[in-house]
C-alpha cells in the first residue's frame, strides 16, 4: 500500500496527512509548502556549494575584498601566503566585511609544522562567530591544555567531546553550524547554540552558547545584535587559514520562521496567507479543480465566502455528474475523499447534505464495489 502511495503523483498529497493546527501552518506532507531551493554541492569535501558566501579563496584579492584588519596602528598585516592568510605577530584581530548571524561556517587552518610552545602558547588562534562567541584554535597535537580551551571548544564554556586533530603542518578542517542568541524584552527565547566538526568528526552538539563564554569569566545567556562580523584571532602564532566560506540559515520560528512548531498567533496569520493564496488561485479555475482548491483553503482558514462559492460549485459538480456520470468516477471519488478529509478534521459539518448525496451517487453508479 505504501508504495502506491508513494508512486502516485506528488499532488495527491493533499486532503492526506494531519491538518494545520494551534502551532503547524502546514498539514502534514503538504504540498503547499515551498520546495527546498536546489544547491549545487562543492566539487570535492570542503568546496563551497553553490549558495556558499566565500569569505576567503586562496588569492590576496579575495582577502583584500573582504577582510581588514581590527587594529589601526599595527606593526604588521596578516599575509597572503600559497594560498592561505597567515597571521603576524602584533597584527591584531581580522573580521570580515560581511555581517552575519546563524550560519553554516566552514574554516581550514593549519599550525606551525615546527612545534614551539605549550599549552595555550602553541599554534593558538579562535574563530569568533558575530565578533562574540569563540571556537578554539589550537594546536592540541600530543598538547594537553585546560578542556574548555581546547582546539573545538566553545571557549569558556564548553570542551570538544574528542580530539580529532592531525599532526601540527597539516590541515584541519572546521564544519561549524552556529545560531544566536535569540532574546526579546528580556526574556531569552533561545541561547544560541554551536554544533562543531572538525575534520569530520562531531565534537559540539547543539551546544548552548551560555551568553558566548570568554576569559576566566563565566558568561550568562544575554542578547546578540542581529549580525555581526567574522573574526579571527592574532594569539601570537602564525597559524594560517583557507578555504573560508558561509551559508546562511534558515530563520527559527522565535525569529519569524514558518517552519517548526510556531506561535498560535504566527500560525494563524501564515494559515491565513495560504487559505488567501488558495482562494487566489481557485478563482483562475474551473469544474472540480476550483471546487477542489476551495475545499483545501478550508484546511487552512474558514471563510465565509469561500464556503460560499464552494456550495455553489459543489451544486454544479454534482448536476453535472448525475446528467453525464460516464467516466466521472475518479473526479467523484476525489472530491468524496476531500469531503471525508474535511468531516473527520472538523473543517465541514459531519451532517453536511453533500455528504449523503455523494454517497447516494457513488452507489447509485456502483462506484463503491
Amino acid at each position: 500500500m505504501l508504495l502506491v502511495l508513494l508512486s502516485a503523483p506528488f499532488v495527491s498529497a493533499q486532503f492526506y496527512g494531519d491538518p494545520p493546527d494551534d502551532h503547524h501552518p502546514w498539514a502534514v506532507h503538504d504540498n503547499n509548502r515551498p520546495q527546498p531551493p536546489q544547491v549545487t554541492p562543492g566539487k570535492m569535501p570542503g568546496a563551497p556549494p553553490s549558495d556558499a558566501i566565500v569569505l576567503f579563496d586562496g588569492t590576496a584579492a579575495s582577502f583584500k575584498a573582504n577582510w581588514e584588519h581590527e587594529k589601526k596602528n599595527r606593526k604588521s598585516d596578516w599575509q597572503v601566503i600559497d594560498g592561505a592568510v597567515q597571521c603576524a605577530k602584533n597584527a591584531g584581530t581580522i573580521r570580515s566585511k560581511a555581517q552575519f548571524a546563524d550560519c553554516q561556517l566552514h574554516v581550514e587552518w593549519s599550525a606551525p609544522a615546527k612545534v614551539q610552545g605549550s599549552s595555550q602558547g602553541r599554534g593558538n588562534s579562535g574563530i569568533f562567530l558575530m565578533g562574540a562567541t569563540e571556537v578554539q584554535v589550537l594546536d592540541n597535537h600530543n598538547n594537553p591544555t585546560y578542556p574548555d580551551g581546547f582546539a573545538g571548544s566553545v571557549y569558556g564554556v564548553m570542551p570538544p567531546a574528542a580530539n580529532p586533530l592531525r599532526a601540527p603542518g597539516q590541515w584541519q578542517s572546521y564544519d561549524i553550524i552556529f545560531r544566536r542568541p535569540v532574546v526579546k524584552d528580556g526574556v531569552v527565547l533561545d541561547e544560541g547554540s554551536f554544533t562543531v566538526l572538525i575534520n569530520g568528526v562531531v565534537v559540539q552538539d547543539s551546544t548552548p552558547l551560555e551568553g558566548g563564554g570568554g576569559h576566566r569569566g563565566r558568561s550568562k545567556p544575554r542578547a546578540f545584535p542581529e549580525k555581526g562580523p567574522l573574526k579571527i584571532q592574532d594569539h601570537g602564532n602564525p597559524v594560517r587559514f583557507r578555504n573560508i566560506w558561509y551559508r546562511p540559515l534558515r530563520k527559527r520560528s522565535v525569529e519569524g520562521g514558518t517552519d517548526g512548531k510556531l506561535s498560535v498567533e504566527a500560525t494563524m496569520a501564515k494559515r491565513a496567507e495560504i487559505a488567501a493564496n488558495l482562494r487566489k488561485d481557485a478563482a483562475t479555475k474551473k469544474g472540480k479543480e476550483k471546487l477542489l482548491r476551495l475545499l483545501e483553503s478550508l484546511c487552512y482558514e474558514v471563510d465565509d465566502e469561500a464556503v460560499s462559492v464552494a456550495e455553489e460549485e459543489g451544486e454544479a459538480f454534482m448536476a453535472e455528474v448525475k446528467a453525464k456520470p460516464e467516466g466521472r468516477k475518479g473526479d467523484v471519488i476525489q472530491v468524496n475523499n476531500a469531503v471525508k478529509y474535511l468531516v473527520k478534521h472538523e473543517r465541514m459539518p459531519s451532517d453536511h447534505a453533500a455528504i449523503d448525496e455523494l454517497k447516494a451517487l457513488i452507489k447509485a453508479n456502483g462506484w463503491d464495489k
